[in-house]
């Protein structure tokens, strides 16, 4: 190759680095000219957003509720009065007698009036309703019941007929009106073996109800539905109301529990009240010492606690308490709770 061919390659080497250089200079250029555009349109969306005064729109609080109808139902049942519990037989969970039932019996009555009148706000009551819900005595139908019960059932009865008076009394001063619906337990019966025949009338548990029933005779606030069949069926407002004691659906020792022998008691009490053109929303029972809320099924708890039978038989501990609803004429039961009803310090034990 010449000289002239040489520098001619040479000159055209330099060239293409030169164009090469160019063309990355101008491509970086173009890439900054690009960052600052962005750079440029971001600052001045932020100048505007900065500028912008935000016109949120008005979330208003909810209306303060109008008053509305509501009728107060309570379930007192399973209150297995004058038997006597000893706190060293069931390792201490429990200790339970007349003295101690009284106070029960009225922080019961206390509760319910404070859950009603300062937990729940913007209801105007109609009324009460309380279903007394069978076993409101142990009874003596057992050996060991007699042996250890505060006193004979006579003497329980004229007692404890007083005390739950003066409960319906407070209630009716707070509500105005008091309807009381009862039904028989297992425990109160007169005779040892369960009958069909005479249930009721053979039980103390009704003879307390219509003992109670006369004394407020001549109170127009307080009215009885007693029944001397083994169920009690009402209205609160159009929804219909069935209680029974419970102790008609055997079984509960599985790994379900009780609820598939509540459960198939339910559905064949709704199936005959239906064949004779009733229909209740709500089957209410005590019997099992549970208390089990639902809007179809109220299963209550009782007010005794833990015993010795309990224990030994290896149930599950539960605190004394009372089921209790609200219904309002539109959708029927809208709230639950339990009423607890122990107070050890105040008890003493």
């Amino acid at each position: 190759m010449s000289l002239s061919e040489e520098i001619d390659a040479e000159r055209h080497s330099e060239d293409k680095k030169l164009r090469r250089e160019r063309d990355a200079a101008v491509h970086r250029a173009e890439e900054l000219r690009e960052q600052l555009d962005a750079a440029n349109r971001a600052l001045t969306v932020i100048d505007r957003v900065e500028g912008v005064e935000l016109s949120p729109p008005v979330w208003l609080s909810p209306e303060k509720p109008k008053t509305k109808a509501a009728t107060v139902v309570a379930m007192l049942s399973d209150t297995h009065f004058d038997e006597v519990v000893l706190p060293e037989e069931v390792d201490y969970l429990n200790c339970y007698n007349r003295e101690i039932a009284v106070k029960r019996l009225e922080a019961w009555s206390r509760g319910l009036i404070k859950m009603s009148r300062h937990y729940l706000s913007g209801l105007k009551y109609d009324g009460c309703v309380l279903i007394l819900g069978g076993d409101i005595f142990s009874g003596d139908i057992h050996e060991e019941l007699a042996e250890t019960n505060e006193d004979t059932m006579i003497g329980s009865l004229l007692f404890w007929s007083e005390q739950i008076a003066a409960a319906i009394g407070l209630l009716a001063e707070e509500f105005g009106k008091v309807h009381v619906a009862s039904v028989v337990g297992n425990h109160g019966r007169t005779s040892r073996k369960p009958r069909m025949k005479l249930r009721a009338k053979t039980n103390f548990d009704w003879l307390l109800a219509k003992m109670i029933e006369r004394h407020f005779t001549n109170d127009k606030r307080v009215t009885f539905v007693i029944p001397e069949g083994s169920d009690a069926y009402f209205h609160v407002y159009q929804h219909g109301q069935l209680i029974t004691h419970g102790d008609q659906a055997s079984g509960g020792q599985g790994i379900g529990g009780i609820y598939p022998p509540i459960m198939r008691l339910r559905a064949r009490k709704a199936q005959r009240y239906l064949a004779t053109g009733q229909n209740f929303s709500t089957l209410w029972m005590g019997h099992w010492h549970q208390y089990l809320p639902s809007p179809s099924l109220i299963v209550n708890g009782s007010m005794k606690g833990l015993d010795e039978y309990a224990f030994i038989s290896n149930f599950g501990h539960e605190q004394p308490q009372q089921a209790m609803a609200i219904i309002t004429p539109e959708h029927g039961i809208t709230i639950q709770a339990p009423i607890f009803c122990q107070n050890r310090k105040k008890e003493g034990w």
